[in-house]
């Protein structure tokens, strides 16, 4: 194990904002931790990070490197006006740390961004931020790093790209990466494990794909001539542009998507959505 909170517990006056909250996190996978927004996920990572401290529980780091942890908390702190290597090599003297060209090539390479580039920050878009934030994490070569709402603002594509490279750091490098979201579909398939975060507790955790799959109630089907489904209009069907919202009560998906074959309709995806009343186990979320 290389990392485990244990029993975190956190209160700004009579707010309880984390209770008794427990994580165990193992080398080289990758974790979600998922909630809405004021669960308590930024919270929990600043103490993870150490940039604040919990009122009682305990925290554990099993690594003998500089850093044993990085991340980026809410969103990466850049300085707009220098460029990526002012940026690094800022970040670099904080940590004690020598930036050589090579490691600043090396650094820009492993995240996906051109050394070459010379002008300000500030120009770059979003998911290039978000690039450098994560360069900036792993200088000193952490064993673990926190991600919080890493795919914020980010476009599909800019989403797709950063879950690729969050995919080879951790399969290649071995770092454990935890990943927080109040989007069930940006950790859906990312992420080896899950925590569901609700009002400061966690509620519920295991194998992400059994979690996810245990509360899928509703699936989104695309295709052609859907609207000339007998059986979409007899399944009180939501019928939206090019695709409709299905929740099977005396079939399964499987014997609808036949049903629609046999029809006729050209289906051209079928996406399971997760029920998040049913993920968090609390009505209201």
């Amino acid at each position: 194990m290389i990392l485990e909170a244990r029993n975190i517990c956190k209160s700004y006056g009579s707010l309880e904002v984390l209770k008794n909250v427990t994580i165990e996190c193992h080398k080289g996978r990758i974790y979600g931790l998922i909630g809405a927004n004021g669960a308590g996920k930024t919270t929990l990572f600043r103490i993870l990070l150490g940039l604040i401290k919990q009122n009682s529980g305990s925290i554990a780091i099993d690594s003998e490197g500089i850093k044993p942890i990085g991340g980026i908390v809410e969103k990466p702190a850049l300085y707009g006006y220098l460029s990526a290597y002012g940026n690094l090599k800022v970040f670099a003297q904080i940590q004690r740390l020598k930036l050589t060209k090579e490691l600043f090539n090396e650094s820009m390479h492993q995240v996906g961004l051109s050394p070459e580039r010379k002008d300000a920050v500030k120009n770059y878009s979003l998911g290039m931020k978000q690039r450098l934030g994560l360069a900036i994490a792993l200088l000193n070569n952490p064993d673990c790093i926190v991600l919080d709402e890493p795919f914020s603002g980010l476009d599909p594509m800019g989403i797709s790209a950063l879950h690729a490279l969050i995919k080879k750091l951790s399969r290649e490098n071995q770092i454990t990466i935890i990943i927080s979201s109040h989007i069930v579909s940006e950790l859906a398939d990312l992420c080896d494990m899950l925590y569901v975060l609700y009002d400061g507790e966690i509620i519920k955790s295991g194998s992400a794909a059994r979690l996810l799959k245990e509360n899928v109630t509703t699936f989104k089907i695309s295709g052609k001539n859907l609207e000339m489904s007998e059986v979409l209009k007899n399944a009180d069907a939501v019928f939206m542009n090019k695709s409709v919202l299905v929740s099977p009560k005396d079939s399964t998906i499987s014997e609808v998507l036949q049903r629609l074959i046999e029809e006729g309709v050209e289906v051209t995806s079928c996406i399971p959505q997760t029920d998040l009343k049913a993920l968090f186990g609390r009505e209201g979320v």
